[in-house]
């Protein structure tokens, strides 16, 4: 008479690796629908924002709604925009066309590495700094 049983461990493998399979087959159409999802249309017009083709002009921007407009009109320089005693909104180095834009309701000050290489309007006024020593520093009233 030989000794047979039932395995309850590899009743419970099986249902395990059942579990995997579906796990791995869902993932996989998941992945196969977002992939579909993200592709371009076949009516790429609708998906073109109105005036994408035309060049915004930033100054333009910083004159009707910014506070703080930095654009680079030199080779580089460094920015750094804070509040005092709080956040650093941006602490970067910028090169020729690049610029900064902030919106803010708080005072800001404002550190420019080399304002002879940047054009800065506040409030949308044109701030000529391009005879300030390196490391300038001001404040923006909100």
């Amino acid at each position: 008479m030989g000794r047979h049983r039932n395995d309850p461990r590899g009743i419970a493998q099986m249902v395990a690796i059942g579990g995997v399979i579906v796990l791995f087959i869902t993932l996989v159409v998941l992945g196969g629908f977002f992939l579909y999802k993200s592709l371009p249309s076949g009516n790429d017009a609708a998906a073109v924002p109105e005036g994408a083709g035309e060049e915004a002009d930033p100054q333009a921007e910083a004159l009707e709604t910014g506070t703080l407009f930095v654009r680079v009109i030199g080779e580089s320089s460094d920015v750094v925009v804070r509040v005092p005693g709080g956040d650093v909104l941006a602490d970067t180095t910028l090169t020729t066309d690049e610029y900064l834009s902030f919106d803010e309701s708080r005072i800001l000050n404002v550190t420019i590495g080399r304002p002879s290489e940047v054009e800065v309007y506040v409030h949308g006024e044109h701030r000529d700094i391009s005879d300030e020593d390196a490391g300038y520093s001001f404040t923006v009233e909100p």
